[in-house]
């Protein structure tokens, strides 16, 4: 596996998935935010929500898709994530969304992880 070939793919995604969201109305807060239990993607904000964005690029097949990547450890660490957030915007709504981009044909799942 070349970590330097997943990296740069994993950039790519989240510029892309940056830029989408950007063009659908959210604001960027911050990217990669690094925290004790984790990174977040994206940090943005949909009107008064404050929203964690998990980003899975992948090209080609054999893995699965893209959402399906973001399975039950992933998930556990994403409600971790968003409940460290809450202590920073203690009177804003938070969710989680994972975008998926298979082979740049980009999908994005709303409260995609519930807590």
């Amino acid at each position: 596996m070349d970590k330097t070939k997943n990296k740069s793919t994993g950039n790519w995604g989240e510029d892309r998935a940056t830029g989408y969201l950007e063009k659908i109305g959210y604001e960027i807060i911050e990217r990669n935010l690094k925290l004790f239990c984790g990174e977040i993607d994206i940090l943005a904000r949909d009107k008064k929500t404050i929203v964690v964005v998990e980003v899975k690029t992948v090209w080609g097949s054999g893995w699965g898709t893209a959402i399906e990547l973001v399975r039950r450890k992933k998930e556990k660490k994403l409600r971790l994530l968003a409940s460290v957030i809450t202590k920073d915007y203690p009177k804003e709504n938070i969710r989680v969304d994972v975008i998926g981009i298979d082979s740049g044909v980009l999908t994005h799942i709303k409260n995609a992880v519930g807590g």
